[in-house]
């Protein structure tokens, strides 16, 4: 039985890719230019299949060409989310000592725990300044100190409550750039100052019922000189 004959290329590569002659040139010994005189100066279309017949099948042919950057794909969070636990030291009335940001050292009333895991906390603010706010607990020492707030009604009062409003800004002239009077300030709604002093209204009656209790809220935590935080009993 006779051997195969390797079949050879009309265009050997002189190294990979660069084929020997170049596209101009196969034009011509392909004989293309034939087929076009023959064709009245076109090369020949052949009709499609109608879709109705099945397409043979055949491997998928791999593109020349391939991204020169790996494409990054998002890795699936299969992960679920956890409910953050409360400290069993922190219930609702519990004295709060805040140890960081703004307020810091101020004494606060933990009201509940939301749905984000933050606590919400008060001074109340017309005892010590501090308005209802979100804090982490891990920024929070739990006192032995605990209020009555049974009474008070805190259903409205969830995560989307603290959201900030976005508005739209407005592009300023060369004269508003320079014009500070004209800076938009962030005002707090009238609707949260409401807020905020029907829950101070009900603190302060269960922080009166208590002797002392108004001075706890209202001087703010400090250590002094030979304190040792590690022994201290709150």
């Amino acid at each position: 039985m006779a051997a195969k004959q390797k079949k050879v290329s009309r265009n050997p590569d002189l190294i990979r890719g660069v084929g020997k002659f170049s596209r101009s040139k196969m034009y011509h010994k392909r004989g293309l230019w034939a087929i076009k005189t023959k064709n009245g100066g076109a090369l020949p279309v052949h009709a499609k299949k109608p879709a109705d017949e099945p397409m043979p099948s055949a491997a998928v042919k791999a593109t020349k060409f391939y991204p020169a950057d790996d494409v990054k794909k998002p890795l699936a969070n299969k992960r679920k989310p956890k409910p953050t636990k409360l400290r069993s030291s922190i219930t609702p009335g519990t004295v709060l000592i805040v140890l960081t940001g703004r307020f810091k050292g101020k004494r606060v009333v933990f009201l509940k725990q939301l749905a984000s895991g933050l606590l919400l906390i008060t001074g109340p603010f017309k005892v010590n300044g501090v308005p209802l706010r979100r804090v982490n607990q891990a920024y929070v020492i739990a006192t032995s100190t605990k209020i009555d707030i049974s009474a008070i009604n805190l259903d409205k009062y969830d995560d989307k409550y603290f959201a900030k409003q976005v508005e739209k800004k407005k592009k300023k002239g060369e004269g508003e750039f320079f014009d500070a009077e004209k800076e938009a300030k962030n005002v707090l709604p009238q609707e949260k100052k409401d807020d905020q002093k029907s829950i101070d209204a009900e603190l302060i009656k269960a922080i009166e019922a208590v002797a002392d209790l108004k001075f706890y809220l209202g001087a703010r935590f400090s250590l002094k000189s030979g304190d040792k935080p590690h022994e201290l009993v709150f």
